[in-house]
């Protein structure tokens, strides 16, 4: 029998968010990038948080990372697996990992963008191990 999936919770989008929960709904994955300075930041935002630059737009981001660290909660009902993924536009986002044997991950495997629907039908950016399947 298979083990029952976490429903992800709600985000909470907010005027400088709006855009990346639109294409995460349309399937695709948007991160914030600083024109002045050139580096991607995560949480997105519009002031960035290396140079304090207003000058940011949104990129396509690969859905491609790392895993840096990961617990995987047991005690959970249903358990699941949270994780920070160093994202390969370089920064690094907390999330969840799918689709997965908990206990054969290692930090450092690489991981690809798996979508699941929240409980209110937002589509909420996870990670399984690559090559798992084509992105949900």
């Amino acid at each position: 029998m298979a083990q029952a999936e976490r429903i992800p919770a709600d985000p909470n989008p907010s005027p400088e968010t709006e855009a990346f929960w639109e294409a995460a709904k349309a399937g695709r994955f948007l991160v914030r990038c600083c024109k002045a300075c050139g580096k991607a930041h995560w949480y997105p935002r519009t002031l960035c948080p290396f140079c304090a630059s207003l000058d940011t737009e949104w990129i396509e981001g690969s859905g491609r990372g790392t895993i840096y660290s990961y617990s995987y909660m047991r005690r959970a009902t249903p358990p699941f697996v949270m994780a920070y993924v160093a994202l390969a536009e370089g920064p690094t986002m907390m999330t969840n990992i799918v689709d997965c044997d908990p206990e054969g991950l290692r930090i450092g495997d690489a991981v690809e963008l798996a979508f699941r629907s929240s409980e209110g039908g937002f589509a909420v950016p996870c990670f399984r191990p690559s090559g798992v399947g084509a992105a949900s």
